[in-house]
């Protein structure tokens, strides 16, 4: 089936949300306390999504979906680097999530394709990206997108756990 990777708009903000839930749920489990997985609703993270879709002041903070059939299948989010020790120009991927049954059809490659374009065109000189130290499957994902390591580890705490990330960086052309 045909995918399409466009930009998100209010109304995929129930889509969205369904997407980073279950996508956090599945990618996390046994990664992160299960309780607070259990405890994360759509509907509360919908809401939250349409806040920061309707505040975003920074056209540079870019937000797309990947549709199959019409359906939202994946999501994915990036804007300026957050981190102070990151060189000025950076960006930072912040989101990207698919749901469970779409994994490894595509859809993953292809939304980091056009945020890593995207960010390109937007002027910034590489992007980084924090990920969970023990979830190979995204590591891996990230990888051969061309993202490695940059040596970067911080604890993120999640329902009363302390779960190391790792910070993973690329560099940037304007061909992305």
């Amino acid at each position: 089936m045909g995918l399409l990777v466009r930009a998100m708009t209010a109304d995929d903000c129930d889509a969205v949300a369904a997407v980073r839930i279950g996508g956090w749920r599945w990618a996390y489990a046994g990664l992160m306390p299960q309780a607070y997985l259990d405890s994360m609703s759509v509907e509360e993270n919908a809401a939250d999504q349409r806040a920061r879709l309707k505040d975003t002041t920074d056209s540079r903070v870019v937000n797309v979906v990947a549709e199959r059939a019409g359906a939202v299948v994946g999501w994915g989010c990036l804007g300026p680097c957050r981190d102070p020790d990151v060189p000025d120009g950076a960006g930072e991927l912040y989101a990207l999530y698919v749901r469970p049954e779409h994994v490894s059809t595509g859809v993953g490659r292809a939304l980091a394709r056009t945020l890593l374009e995207r960010a390109a065109v937007d002027g910034f000189s590489s992007l980084v990206l924090w990920v969970l130290k023990e979830n190979d499957r995204a590591r891996r994902f990230y990888e051969k997108a061309g993202f490695t390591p940059d040596g970067a580890e911080e604890p993120f705490d999640v329902g009363g756990a302390s779960v190391p990330e790792v910070r993973y960086a690329r560099s940037l052309t304007r061909a992305g």
